[in-house]
C-alpha cells in the first residue's frame, strides 16, 4: 500500500454516522478501511499520515462549475483544489466550447468572455466534445489538469452551431443536426446536456425543441441540466415547465443553481419543494444544486431582453448605439421586466459590477450601477449602456436579489447537491468560486446546524456521484477512487468574502486525487492528478 491515513474521523459520504478508522490507499484507490477496535492488525504502508482526528471524506464534487478554460490555463487551480473539490462538472448554462466549428467557436468565445476570458492565451485546437476532453488529458505537456472534470453538452452552443442567433423555431434539418451534435457529444463522454434559458441563443428554443434534444440525452443515459427560463417572476412556472418537459422526454432532470430570487419569491421555497416532492413521489428522476450564498453572478449583458441579443454580440452593440433600440431596452428593463432579468423590473442598486475586460474601466468594479450613476449625475441606464459599449459586453456582475431563508430551506432537500457556479474571472468575483464547499461545512453545518456534518458531506459527495452514475466515486469504500479530503470540522471555513473573494479556505490541510496529494499540509503541490471523467452510461 502507498499510504495509510491513521486515526481519521471517517465521514464516508452515505450520510450515516462517522467512525474512527484507518484508511489505506494503494494504486490510486482505497485499499482497506480498518475501524477503531476492529480485530486484526492495522494496515501499514510506505507512508503513514496521522490524521489526529481530522475528518476524512470523499472529495467534493462541484456540480456546477465554470472552469472550462481555467483548467487549461491554470495548473494551480487552488480556487477549487484548496476547497477539497476533486471533480468539477463543466459545460454549464448552455454555453461552452464544444461542439463547435470555427464560426461557432469565435462566437462563443466572445459571448462568454466575461465568464472565462476570451481564450486568446490558449490554443483552442479542439472542435468536438471528445477532442475537448482529450485536450484536458494532454494538457501541460501531458501531465493533466489540477482536478477531475466532467462535461455537459451545451444546448445554447449547439443551437448557435446549427441555427445561429435567430429567434425562431428550428427547421427540421436544423433539429436533426442538433440531435446529431448532442448524440455525438454523449457518445464521446458527456454526462448530459445543459441549457441557459435566459441566455441567447439558447433561450430561443421552444419546449418542443428541448424535448426532442432531451430524448437524445435520455437514450444515452444522461441528464438535462437547465438554467431555466426564470428565477424571478414566473419562477415556479419555469420549474414546472422543466419537470413537465423532462418527464415527457423520459429524461432525468438536474436543476441548476435552484434558487428562488427577487422580492416576488421571498419565503416561497416551500412551494418549489412541494412541486418537486410531488413529481418525485410520482417517479420522476430529479436532483438540484445550489450555492450557499444569496447574491447571484452573471454578465451585465445577460440582463438585457432576449431580442436585444438576436444576431449575436455585434448586433447587440449596434442596438445599444441606436437611441430608439436603447430606449426600448430601458423600458423592458425598468418597466416591464426583461426576460434576461427574470421578468422583474431591474433595481440598479442590486447590480454590482464584479469585473471588466478593459482595464481603464476598473473604477466601476465593486460599485453598483446606481452608485456609479449617482456619482456621475446621470440615470443608471445611461451608466449601464455606456459600460456595455465600452467593455464590449464583457462586464460581469453580482446581483443582490436572494433570500437567506430560501437558501436554507432548499439546501435541506432530499435531492440537493452542492455547486459553486464559480466564475473565476473579474477583479472582484463572487466568493462562491473560492468558498462554496467550506462555507457549507463551516457556516451551514457547524455554525447554523442547517445540516448535520454527515448530511452535508453526503450532499457534496455521494449524491452528485449518484446523479453522474459514477460507481467508484463519492464514497469512502474499499475499491473506490482515492479522491479524498481531510478537514478539521472545528475550524473549516471559507476564507473568501465579498471584500476579499480570492482568499483560500482554512481547515482543509490535505486533498488527494487518485491517492496523490494535490493539497498537502495546507499548500498546493505541483501534482496534476486530474483527468477527464467520461460517462459510460448508455
Amino acid at each position: 500500500m502507498d499510504l495509510v491515513i491513521r486515526d481519521a474521523r471517517v465521514i464516508d459520504g452515505s450520510g450515516g454516522p462517522s467512525v474512527r478508522a484507518d484508511v489505506a490507499v494503494g494504486g490510486g484507490r482505497i485499499s482497506a478501511i480498518h475501524p477503531e477496535g476492529s480485530p486484526g492488525p492495522r494496515p501499514t504502508a510506505r507512508r503513514t499520515l496521522e490524521a489526529d482526528g481530522l475528518a476524512l471524506a470523499p472529495g467534493f464534487i462541484d456540480m456546477h462549475a465554470h472552469s472550462d478554460l481555467a483548467l487549461l490555463r491554470d495548473p494551480d487551480h487552488s480556487a477549487k483544489a484548496a476547497q477539497g473539490v476533486t471533480l468539477e462538472v463543466l459545460g454549464q448554462d448552455g454555453l461552452s466550447y464544444a461542439p463547435v466549428d470555427d464560426r461557432t467557436l469565435a462566437e462563443v468565445r466572445r459571448t462568454i468572455a466575461g465568464w472565462n476570458g476570451d481564450g486568446e492565451d490558449l490554443d483552442l485546437d479542439w472542435r468536438t466534445v471528445g477532442e475537448y476532453l482529450d485536450r484536458l488529458d494532454r494538457n501541460f505537456g501531458g501531465e493533466g489538469i489540477a482536478v477531475n472534470a466532467a462535461y455537459l453538452v451545451p444546448q445554447g452552443t449547439v443551437r448557435m452551431y446549427a441555427v445561429g442567433w435567430e429567434d425562431r423555431p428550428a427547421t427540421g434539418a436544423e433539429l436533426d443536426r442538433m440531435r446529431e451534435l448532442v448524440a455525438q457529444g454523449m457518445r464521446e463522454g458527456a454526462f448530459g446536456m445543459s441549457s441557459g434559458l435566459t441566455y441567447t441563443p439558447g433561450m430561443y428554443a421552444d419546449d418542443a425543441e428541448l424535448t426532442e434534444l432531451c430524448r437524445v440525452v435520455a437514450e444515452h443515459g444522461g441528464y438535462y441540466c437547465p438554467h431555466h427560463r426564470s428565477y424571478g417572476a414566473g419562477a415556479l412556472e419555469a420549474y414546472e415547465e422543466m419537470v413537465r418537459l423532462t418527464r415527457k422526454a423520459g429524461c432525468a432532470l438536474h436543476l441548476a443553481h435552484a434558487t428562488m430570487n427577487f422580492g416576488v419569491n421571498e419565503g416561497r421555497a416551500p412551494e418549489l419543494l412541494d412541486l418537486l416532492d410531488r413529481a418525485l413521489d410520482e417517479g420522476a428522476d430529479i436532483s438540484l444544486d445550489t450555492y450557499p450564498y444569496t447574491p447571484g453572478c452573471t454578465t451585465l449583458v445577460a440582463v438585457l431582453p432576449g431580442w436585444a441579443s438576436e444576431g449575436g454580440p455585434e448586433a447587440t452593440l449596434a442596438r445599444l448605439a441606436d437611441p430608439a433600440a436603447a430606449a426600448r431596452m430601458r423600458h423592458d428593463l425598468e418597466v416591464t421586466g426583461s426576460d434576461g432579468c427574470h421578468g422583474v423590473p431591474i433595481d440598479w442598486d442590486t447590480i454590482e459590477i464584479s469585473g471588466v475586460t478593459v482595464p481603464g474601466l476598473s473604477g466601476y468594479v465593486g460599485r453598483t450601477v446606481a452608485a456609479s450613476a449617482r456619482e456621475r449625475g446621470e440615470e443608471p441606464w445611461s451608466t449601464a449602456r455606456r459600460l456595455l459599449g465600452q467593455d464590449r459586453l464583457g462586464s460581469t456582475i453580482l446581483q443582490h436579489v436572494g433570500h437567506e431563508e430560501n437558501v436554507r430551506r432548499i439546501m435541506r432537500h432530499r435531492v440537493h447537491t452542492g455547486g459553486s457556479d464559480g466564475i473565476l474571472r473579474g477583479d472582484k468575483p463572487h466568493p462562491r468560486a473560492y468558498g462554496t464547499f467550506p462555507h457549507y461545512l463551516g457556516r451551514y453545518a457547524r455554525e447554523l446546524g442547517v445540516l448535520s456534518l454527515e448530511e452535508c458531506v453526503a450532499h457534496l459527495t455521494s449524491r452528485p456521484a449518484a446523479r453522474l452514475r459514477l460507481t467508484d466515486r463519492g464514497m469512502v469504500r474499499p475499491g473506490y477512487r482515492a479522491d479524498l479530503v481531510l478537514f478539521d470540522p472545528s475550524t473549516v471555513a471559507a476564507g473568501s468574502t465579498f471584500e476579499a473573494p480570492r482568499t483560500l479556505p482554512v481547515g482543509i490541510p490535505h486533498v488527494l486525487i487518485d491517492g496523490r496529494f494535490v493539497i498537502e499540509d495546507g499548500r498546493r503541490t505541483q501534482v496534476l492528478a486530474g483527468r477527464s471523467v467520461r460517462s459510460t452510461a448508455r
